[in-house]
């Protein structure tokens, strides 16, 4: 009976630690309250640490400034000595070593101060963006099939001039060994508010990623060698073997973000990150981190809807997003000019995306009374820049519309199947989609919800969560998911998730199956095509929209919206249209407008109709709140200054796109 109660006693404590993590734990929660990461919903900003010495009075400066005016917290990030962007300036810049014990006491004095003040305090999991440093080997670095002597190199990062390798991604005793040492080398100072480690995009070398013993995982899992099609893995005639090739590939990078949160979770910390750009299940790979993040302008707004739908598939209820990255251009056009008539467009995209915690980027380290230093991919936050007036004013309006979008949990009445076995046998984008950094279909940049769902509420889910998924009374339940129908346009689906979306035909979930999908990859089952045919012959699936189907919103002209329900309350955010659809880059004062625009629209919400004028007056978003029959609409009002539009210069080149 003892050994009973210690084992369940050991059972308690492992549910507080999932719960409430954070350091020093058992002392918090004696002595300290444990907050939520959103402790508030003002919006986080990127600190960009250039290597340098750091100074506490510095670091004071710095954290009082964006207290002042209005950010909740921050996300510190080192990278490279400013000489670096002078080609005859070599000389060594003094810093704190990297992990040295003197950058430990800076790093964590950086992080009491902010939570002295308020202030959460997030660290970023190395120095620069992709995993890597000096200390990481020849033989633990990325590699590329066909190449035995080349490895990713990482460059330009707090140790400049010094190089290192980065991190094979695909390796757990690769990286497991990164993790530990970074781990531990980063202070964790006693804190009231919870912290979380961030991993940003997938900045690794993608062409024919490899490691050491892949050929043999291929092998057991396929039945055949790859190594014959490598050479030639991304042409048109290879796409069934480049299809086994990504899903193998796909779940070793899972588990790298498997293991990612695991470690941090250990030592007390929540995991934050973006999956943007990764060659794996995006859905999947967010689903592994306590706090999927999206990003943009590098992605479109809609992109974002992929981690919105991960959290809410997998119960997570904080979507972050790096915001206004390169927002006129890359890499940095109009820096300290921005408007905030712009920066709002972008925002209320993210909103209606999904997204519910803004996290800025980004605020360089000045010194003390300075503002001379900016990060040249940023939208500047300091004095000197042209938002300084408006930025606290404007941080108050995304902490307002963060907070109504952070209640509940994302309201969903349709999932949509991501067609990630389609971008999979795509292989190569067009020279016309790419930029210098992105050339594969599976990063999934253009991907969007289709028009037809403009009324309702879709979300996208993938072959993972419909494998968790039950129906009850032909709903589909998920995480906080409840959805009346799954939409399915996809020219590919696999034979695991075909033969899953049969049976839940079978229990009465409502198919709509736009086209018959084909199997992808190099082996085929003789019984797929049954599937496909056993779908057809249900009495609830059909090739279009059932007219049973009743959308959230009717009328002409549906605008963009998000919703969430916090019990029988619903709250639907509606971006200013124009907003929609945004491409990057930004045009600078593309905000610019001077008319009202009108929509008119019925809100049907538990079986009740609720005629509504969406008046959009300019620059201005809206936001309703439903509850107990009686609709509301909410202030979420903010008027930025008249932006000043400037159009290209004659002959103007982008220099991000692929000639």
């Amino acid at each position: 009976m003892r050994s009973l109660y210690v084992l369940l006693f050991c059972c308690l404590i492992q549910i507080i630690v999932t719960i409430f993590p954070g350091s020093d734990l058992l002392a918090q929660t004696k002595n300290k309250p444990i907050i939520a990461f959103s402790h508030s919903s003002k919006p986080y900003a990127r600190y960009w640490w250039f290597a340098s010495t750091i100074k506490k009075e510095d670091v004071k400066y710095n954290l009082d400034w964006l207290k002042e005016h209005g950010f909740g917290g921050v996300e510190v990030a080192w990278v490279y000595p400013l000489n670096r962007f002078n080609k005859n300036d070599t000389s060594y810049t003094p810093r704190q070593e990297w992990l040295s014990p003197e950058w430990q006491k800076i790093v964590s004095y950086t992080v009491s101060y902010a939570d002295s003040i308020g202030m959460g305090c997030d660290l970023t999991m190395g120095t620069l963006w992709p995993f890597g440093d000096s200390k990481v080997s020849f033989g633990q670095a990325t590699q590329k099939f066909g190449d035995p002597g080349w490895r990713q190199e990482i460059k330009l990062t707090w140790e400049h001039p010094k190089t290192g390798y980065v991190i094979d991604h695909l390796a757990p005793n690769n990286y497991k060994p990164y993790f530990t040492r970074i781990i531990d080398s980063f202070p964790r100072p006693r804190t009231h508010l919870t912290q979380s480690y961030f991993i940003d995009s997938w900045e690794v070398e993608t062409e024919k990623l490899w490691c050491e013993g892949f050929d043999k995982d291929f092998k057991a899992r396929f039945g055949y060698e790859i190594k014959p099609y490598m050479d030639s893995i991304y042409t048109l005639a290879n796409s069934q073997y480049r299809y086994d090739y990504m899903s193998l590939v796909s779940d070793k990078v899972l588990r790298f973000y498997k293991d990612y949160d695991e470690a941090v979770n250990k030592a007390g910390i929540l995991s934050r990150g973006q999956v943007s750009g990764a060659p794996c299940d995006l859905i999947s790979g967010y689903a592994r981190l306590d706090i999927p993040e999206g990003e943009s302008m590098l992605f479109e707004p809609e992109y974002c809807a992929i981690p919105a739908s991960a959290a809410l598939l997998s119960g997570k209820k904080y979507v972050s997003s790096e915001t206004f990255t390169c927002l006129y251009g890359w890499p940095r056009d109009y820096i300290r000019q921005e408007q905030a008539a712009d920066l709002k467009l972008v925002a209320d995209a993210l909103f209606a995306n999904g997204i519910n915690q803004i996290i800025w980027h980004g605020k360089a380290h000045n010194p003390k009374g300075q503002d001379t230093v900016n990060f040249y991919a940023s939208t500047h936050i300091g004095d000197k820049g042209n938002l300084a007036l408006e930025i606290t004013a404007f941080n108050k309006y995304l902490e307002t519309v963060s907070d109504y979008m952070k209640k509940g949990s994302t309201y969903s009445d349709i999932a949509v199947y991501l067609p990630t076995e389609d971008a999979w046998m795509a292989g190569v984008m067009p020279k016309e989609k790419q930029f210098k950094w992105a050339w594969g279909y599976y990063e999934m940049r253009y991907v969007y919800f289709p028009n037809e769902l403009a009324g309702f509420n879709p979300t996208w889910i993938n072959g993972e969560f419909l494998e968790k998924a039950k129906v009850n009374s032909g709903y589909l339940s998920v995480g906080n998911a409840c959805y009346k129908a799954l939409y399915v346009n996809a020219g590919y689906i696999d034979y695991k998730t075909i033969r899953r979306i049969s049976e839940l035909a079978d229990k009465g979930l409502k198919i709509i199956l736009i086209k018959d999908p084909k199997e992808p990859g190099a082996q085929k089952h003789t019984d797929y095509a049954i599937f496909v045919d056993r779908i057809r012959k249900k009495g609830d699936t059909y090739d279009t929209l059932p007219l049973g189907l009743k959308p959230l919103i009717t009328g002409n002209g549906i605008p963009r919206h998000w919703c969430r329900k916090e019990g029988e309350a619903l709250y639907i955010f509606f971006p200013n249209p124009k907003s929609d659809k945004l491409k990057f880059p930004l045009e600078y004062g593309q905000s610019l407008e001077s008319e009202t625009k009108t929509m008119k629209v019925n809100l049907n919400y538990r079986g009740k109709s609720y005629p509504v004028d969406l008046v959009f007056e300019p620059y201005q978003s809206l936001m309703y709140k439903i509850e107990s029959g009686k609709i509301e609409k909410l202030d979420i009002g903010f008027v930025p200054k008249t932006p000043i539009v400037k159009s290209r210069p004659a002959g103007y080149k982008a220099p991000w796109l692929v000639e």
